[in-house]
């Protein structure tokens, strides 16, 4: 990001925006704007100075600055806050502020460094669902920077994983999620549970893997990996994708399945899920709670069965770390 707005130049490549190439032109000269996570308004300016002060720097007509103003303001729906002095204001709407007094510079790219670091659960979520409308509604490119996954899945068009200074996969939220490329990407998106085994058959698009636990799955081969008997994986499973029964019954032949029996309840509402210790190898796996509350009355020691498709298995090459 300060690569971006300028601040460090990098040791190799470029960057363009809209085109254009950057290398070598200043912060001020280029048409980013930065966001930064503690918002860095004027405490002793009102709203209205704080989102006009780069267009005062420009030495901007004072009705041209006054308009544009009122339109970035308008365009946060804060049309009545101008007169306001910044400790009137809640958290959301300072950081519909410190928004307004970039957008007003008419950037090709806003700049956003964890802008919802700063604020408390409630708050966040809502700002979430606000600046993706609102990005939507004014078509500047935003790159938002965030440790908060969710933030990074609900926001983006694109999500890119950095892993070690490099991108382990760009893609949609959807396509991070659900097709992961690496195990890196697998095991760092999203909640999964993970173990290392070795590939004892492979039939069509399909194979067998033992974990080094004893266990036996199904599974399939993450994208761009190829599949090799004995060839050490890596094998994950989303907690979502895993059925819960009570009862036994016949299964199809793609359906992985374990008996288990619940070791503890993390109880979250619509996000409750349960660790349960599978019965043979005394391995944990998590899996997600219906929400349709089948399984509300749940107790520990519970014994049950699980199983998921084998489709819902992507496994990928182990490599060593160095």
């Amino acid at each position: 990001m300060r690569m971006i707005a300028g601040f460090d130049e990098p040791n190799a490549g470029d960057i363009h925006i809209k085109g254009e190439a950057m290398r070598g032109v200043p912060p001020n000269r280029r048409p980013a704007n930065m966001v930064f996570q503690h918002l860095a308004l004027f405490p002793m300016m009102t709203v209205a100075d704080n989102v006009g002060y780069g267009l005062r720097r420009r030495k901007e007509p004072r009705t041209q600055i006054a308009r544009k103003v009122q339109d970035a303001l308008e365009r946060v729906s804060l049309p009545d806050a101008g007169r306001k002095q910044i400790r009137q204001l809640s958290g959301g709407q300072q950081q519909r502020v410190a928004i307004a007094r970039s957008l007003v510079l008419e950037p090709r790219v806003l700049l956003l460094d964890e802008p919802l670091g700063a604020l408390d659960l409630k708050l966040r979520e809502h700002m979430k669902v606000e600046l993706k409308q609102l990005q939507q509604q004014v078509g500047t490119t935003f790159v938002y920077i965030t440790h908060d996954q969710s933030e990074a899945l609900v926001m983006s068009d694109h999500v890119a994983v950095m892993n070690a200074g490099h991108f382990e996969q760009v893609g949609t939220p959807q396509e991070l999620y659900y097709q992961p490329r690496t195990a890196f990407v697998a095991g760092f998106v999203g909640d999964a549970n993970r173990w290392l085994g070795r590939i004892k058959e492979v039939q069509s698009d399909q194979l067998e893997v033992e974990t080094d636990t004893g266990l036996s799955f199904r599974g399939v081969m993450g994208e761009a990996e190829e599949a090799q008997v004995g060839g050490r994986v890596e094998v994950f499973v989303r907690p979502e994708s895993v059925v819960l029964e009570l009862a036994a019954g016949d299964l199809p032949g793609d359906r992985n399945q374990l008996q288990c029996r619940v070791k503890d309840l993390l109880f979250n509402g619509a996000n409750s899920s349960a660790l349960l210790e599978e019965t043979q190898s005394g391995g944990e796996i998590l899996v997600r709670l219906p929400q349709t509350g089948e399984f509300a009355h749940l107790q520990r020691r519970q014994a049950l069965r699980i199983h998921w498709r084998a489709r819902h298995t992507p496994c990928f090459i182990h490599r060593d770390e160095a």
